[in-house]
């Protein structure tokens, strides 16, 4: 299975090491979306999409590449993110716009992971250090890469 992870990582690093994690269990190509060709996310199998969380967003860069992509056929995505806060449905549900968007280009969204991550991007947690700090920790990872694996094996 063609695989690639596309992740926009900015504070911390935190998306960037779940997306190296996912990426090394799916032998996949791991690149922040500046750096990817559209021809290149629509020719593979399955496609990651990841990014920290913004006011309850992905990052505009992650969105602004979906809307550009073609229609596809037969390829199937995934979703995950950091965040300070955890991911509830309907109130904080980090995926849904990514998931409708991608579902209008005809992505089938097959999964979403989500853990803590070091948040300081709120002004007001930024004066006491943040909060998660050490997030995403090792454990973190492991359920990544567990997160990773159930992809390949459904």
């Amino acid at each position: 299975m063609e695989s690639i992870v596309v992740y926009k990582s900015i504070h911390h690093g935190n998306t960037e090491k779940v997306a190296k994690a996912i990426a090394t269990v799916l032998e996949a190509d791991c690149l922040q979306p500046e750096k990817v060709d559209t021809l290149d996310i629509v020719r593979r199998d399955l496609v990651g999409f990841g990014s920290g969380i913004y006011y309850g967003s992905f990052h505009e860069s992650i969105l602004n590449l979906v809307e550009r992509l073609p229609e596809v056929e037969e390829v199937k995505a995934f979703l995950f993110s950091t965040s300070g806060f955890p991911k509830v449905p309907i109130i904080h549900d980090f995926g849904s716009k990514m998931e409708e968007s991608l579902e209008k280009k005809e992505f089938e969204v097959i999964g979403h992971f989500s853990c803590r991550g070091w948040e300081t991007y709120i002004p007001v947690f930024k004066i006491f250090g943040g909060v998660h700090k050490g997030r995403p920790n090792e454990e973190d990872l492991v359920e990544a890469e567990k997160f990773a694996k159930q992809l390949v094996e459904d």
